[in-house]
């Protein structure tokens, strides 16, 4: 079963959604911040620990939510291994699998309808493996990174 961290700075709506929707796709979510104590988390306290779990294989994946998404998307890159993609649309969620094998999917609370959400979320997870011909720019990164590449 694919385990997929989900943390937020703040109780928002869609948050709730979101993790009912991995849940209904079949995901075991792990709840981080807002999402699991109910009220408001410093929003990079919530990327750093999405982007610990991630980077040290307790979970396949992240998502994190703040009101924008970029604030939960910066911290969580200054996690090593982490690739955190902003995503407001479909085809950016696909591309950030596909092209950056990203494994944090960053959320905006302020733009996410129920409908988008889903849509995104269906992007990120239709990717199964990146694209061959990026593997040696994704191989780059982590290696910036100090990091040796599985």
């Amino acid at each position: 079963m694919v385990r997929v961290a989900v943390g937020s700075d703040d109780n928002y709506r869609i948050c709730g959604f979101v993790v009912d929707y991995l849940r209904s796709k079949g995901f075991e979510v792990v709840l981080v911040g807002s999402v699991k104590s109910g009220k408001p988390e410093p929003w990079p306290e919530v990327g750093f620990e999405v982007g610990r779990l991630v980077a040290s294989k307790v979970v396949d994946y992240g998502v994190v939510i703040c009101y924008t998404g970029t604030g939960v998307s910066i911290a969580a890159n200054k996690v090593r291994g982490v690739r955190a993609a902003l995503c407001v649309d479909a085809k950016t969620a696909q591309g950030a699998r596909l092209w950056n094998d990203a494994n944090v999917l960053a959320l905006s609370a302020r733009l996410l309808s129920e409908e988008l959400a889903k849509e995104i979320i269906d992007a990120w997870f239709s990717v199964k493996e990146p694209d061959p011909t990026e593997v040696n720019n994704i191989r780059r990164i982590t290696e910036f990174e100090g990091i040796n590449p599985e």
